[in-house]
C-alpha cells in the first residue's frame, strides 16, 4: 500500500470489525494492543462498540473465543458471515455473485487471493477500508443481510452483535429495529451496480496509508503488468 491519504475514521473501524470477525485462533490476544491502537482514530460511537467487545473477548481464553466464535457462526442459526449466502442462498446464482465480487476488488486495484470466499464479511470490510466510497457501496447492497445478521447476534446474545452494530454504524441512514424491517430492504433493491459504474471504476486506485502492521485478511495492492 502506498501512503496517500490517511484511512478515515469509518474506516478504521471496518479494518478492526474485519479483523475481529476472523476465527480469532491462538494470537488474538496478541492482537489486542494494536486493535486498540487503531480504534483511536476511529469514529467515536462504532469505536466504543468495538471496544466493548474487545474489552469483552480479553477476559476470556484463546480456547474460549475460539468455541464461542466456532458456536456463533453458522447457516443453520442463520447466522453467517458470507454476504451471498443472504441473498442467493445455496443456489447457482451466488456462484455468479462471488465471480462479480473478485472482479470489483480487481476493478478497484485489490487483488483477492485469501483462502475464504470472496463474499467473507472480513474481506468486504477490508475492501471498505480500503476503497471506503465503492466499499460503502458494496455494504449498502448487502446491508440487509448484514442488518439481520446484527439483529440474531443479539436475539442470541451474542457480543459479536456490538460488532455488526459497528460496521452498520459506519452505512448512511439508521439500523432497522426489527427483521421484517431489515427484509423490506432486501426487497428494495441495491441502490446501484458497483460495476459498470463509470469513471468511478479505475483500475489501480490511490493507496492509503492505511496501519499496516494490523493483521490484513486477503486482499493485496494489484500492479499493472
Amino acid at each position: 500500500m502506498s501512503p496517500s491519504e490517511p484511512m478515515s475514521g469509518d474506516a478504521l473501524v471496518r479494518l478492526v470489525a474485519g479483523c475481529v470477525l476472523q476465527y480469532p485462533g491462538d494470537r488474538f490476544h496478541d492482537e489486542l494492543p494494536r486493535l486498540r491502537a487503531a480504534l483511536a482514530g476511529a469514529t467515536a460511537e462504532p469505536a466504543a462498540l468495538l471496544g466493548e467487545f474487545l474489552d469483552d473477548a480479553e477476559r476470556h481464553s484463546a480456547a474460549a473465543l475460539c468455541a464461542r466464535y466456532t458456536d456463533t457462526f453458522d447457516t443453520r442459526n442463520r447466522r453467517c458471515l458470507y454476504l451471498t449466502w443472504w441473498t442467493d442462498g445455496d443456489t447457482r446464482r451466488r456462484g455468479l455473485s462471488l465471480v462479480r465480487l473478485k472482479r470489483i476488488y480487481r476493478d478497484f486495484g485489490l487483488e483477492f487471493a485469501g483462502e475464504e470466499l470472496p463474499d467473507f464479511l472480513p474481506a468486504a470490510l477490508e475492501f471498505a477500508a480500503l476503497r471506503e466510497a465503492a466499499g460503502t457501496e458494496l455494504l449498502q447492497e448487502h446491508r440487509a443481510g448484514l442488518e439481520l445478521l446484527r439483529l440474531a447476534l443479539a436475539e442470541a446474545g451474542s457480543p459479536y452483535a456490538a460488532v455488526l452494530a459497528a460496521v452498520c454504524a459506519t452505512l448512511p441512514g439508521p439500523s432497522p429495529e426489527t427483521k421484517a424491517a431489515a427484509r423490506a430492504l432486501a426487497r428494495s433493491g441495491p441502490p446501484q451496480e458497483l460495476v459498470g459504474a463509470g469513471t468511478a471504476l479505475e483500475p489501480f486506485g490511490p493507496g492509503i496509508d492505511a496501519p499496516a502492521d494490523l493483521p490484513w485478511p486477503s486482499l493485496a495492492e494489484r500492479t499493472p503488468a
